[in-house]
């Protein structure tokens, strides 16, 4: 029985002797941590994954600085419809992570003023129990980036406008087709930033996002605005009137402003002579050069065709059936400014017409747009879209055959040994181009080959014969 109390108590002595030993390393291993980290950040503490175990708050503040000194040389380039608009450099928008905050947080550990926090934080330290990280967060000058916003929403945030359209006396006297608005994606534009900005890296220095926009819709639209289905802008044509004299210049704006307005009902037929009318002085037309009996001349409306030709292009561009269209006896330059050989329309009243049908869902609305300054004629065509699609080749020329040598007549009313230049030599050449039209089964709607022959043209030159 002796015995085994004495083993009992061995035991219990042991034990006692061994958590007295446990006692005495722990505390001497608590003392000797807390003399060595006296001012200095408790170990197992870590700042973007780096020790900052025994280290002071200057010493960590330097590291880090050291480490962030690449910033400087970052970029941040921005986007808007994959065109550059600005470029940021880091020193511009002063990046600089939070660090002083970090090694604020870090020093704190194992110092909380709330006690059993604090002796928690010390032990698990000793007992490397648990780790402590921080990460820190790239901060820029946000006051440069409001401002750019800001900027740009003053240039590219545009208002919705609504549609104008007014019908009377059987013209459209008062036209605007809607027009969407943008904004900028102001809020989303600076999170992304924010975001993207987390990325720099010492191995990623520049970065690039987008401003995105969302549409704006108006209030009142083109198909809200009449009853005669016109929705939107479903085709057009162009032409370039350059080197026209002055005569010709009017002329053309003269009879261009005839089918402003002009509504081709659905399932009509368009017939160009009907709309334009009379064409002499007697309804504003000045003398300009036609094609007359073989010769180039002045005549009451020269400039007339180069309303046809623009009004052809619309017709074909738009996907229409054409069905009368002649090309001029001779290549003029104006209606080559812009386009290939054969892509021309002339008219002669009341023999030569221009004509096209109108098989589209809805009415068709004829817009004029001139460009004065740089001598542009165009028209536009609204009304309702279908699912067809439009195919135009390029032209293909042949023939081509130099003008004859020029023709010099005599002229009494001229002066003796004037010359005079009346007529001008082109060159002659055949043309042509297809044109087909498939509907949205691929069905095919049109399929038209239109052809021009063009004669080769001889200069005239008048020579004065008077008082010989």
């Amino acid at each position: 029985m002796l015995s085994e109390m004495t083993t009992r108590q061995r035991i219990l002595a042991g034990i006692t002797v061994f958590f007295l030993i446990s006692a005495l390393f722990i505390a001497g291993s608590w003392i000797y941590i807390q003399s060595t980290v006296a001012d200095r950040i408790y170990p197992l503490t870590y700042i973007d994954g780096i020790d900052m175990g025994y280290k002071t708050k200057e010493e960590a503040l330097s590291l880090l600085t050291k480490r962030d000194e690449y910033y400087n040389d970052a970029f941040v380039e921005v986007l808007y419809k994959d065109t550059k608009i600005a470029t940021f450099s880091g020193a511009e928008l002063q990046l600089k992570r939070d660090i002083d905050t970090k090694v604020d947080q870090a020093y704190l550990i194992g110092r909380s003023s709330h006690v059993p926090s604090r002796i928690a934080h010390q032990f698990n330290t000793l007992l490397k129990l648990r780790t402590f990280s921080f990460n820190t967060e790239i901060r820029y000058n946000n006051t440069v980036i409001d401002q750019f916003v800001k900027q740009s929403e003053d240039v590219y945030n545009r208002e919705p406008k609504n549609a104008l359209f007014t019908f009377e006396s059987g013209k459209v006297t008062s036209f605007k087709a809607d027009e969407p608005g943008m904004k900028l994606k102001s809020e989303e534009f600076q999170m992304n930033l924010k975001k993207q900005i987390q990325t720099i890296s010492s191995k990623n220095k520049q970065i690039a996002l987008s401003f995105q926009e969302e549409e704006i819709k108006p209030e009142i639209t083109l198909a809200e605005a009449n009853n005669f289905g016109i929705e939107e802008l479903i085709g057009e044509g162009h032409s370039d009137y350059s080197h026209s004299i002055a005569s010709r210049i009017h002329n053309v704006i003269l009879a261009a402003s005839q089918f402003d307005g002009v509504i081709v009902p659905k399932g009509e037929t368009f017939s160009f002579n009907k709309l334009i009318g009379d064409i002499s002085s007697s309804t504003g037309y000045q003398p300009a050069y036609v094609i007359k009996n073989g010769r180039t001349v002045l005549g009451d409306g020269g400039g007339v065709c180069q309303v046809s030709t623009t009004m052809f292009r619309a017709a074909i561009n738009t996907g229409l059936p054409i069905t009368e269209r002649h090309a001029h006896a001779y290549r003029v330059s104006y209606y080559e400014n812009d386009s290939e050989p054969g892509f021309d329309a002339t008219i002669y009243s009341p023999t030569v017409d221009l004509k096209f049908k109108n098989d589209t869902p809805g009415a068709i609305l004829i817009q004029m747009e001139l460009d004065k300054a740089n001598n542009l004629l165009a028209f536009k065509f609204y009304g309702k879209k279908d699912d067809r699609k439009v195919e135009i080749s390029p032209s293909t020329v042949w023939d081509i055959a130099p003008p004859p040598e020029p023709l010099y007549e005599d002229d009494p009313t001229l002066p003796n040994g004037t010359v005079k230049q009346v007529d001008y030599a082109a060159w002659g050449a055949k043309a042509k181009f297809e044109y087909k039209v498939f509907d949205g089964q691929g069905e095919v709607m049109q399929n038209e080959t239109f052809y021009s022959s063009y004669r080769p043209w001889q200069a005239v030159f008048l020579r004065g014969t008077a008082g010989i």
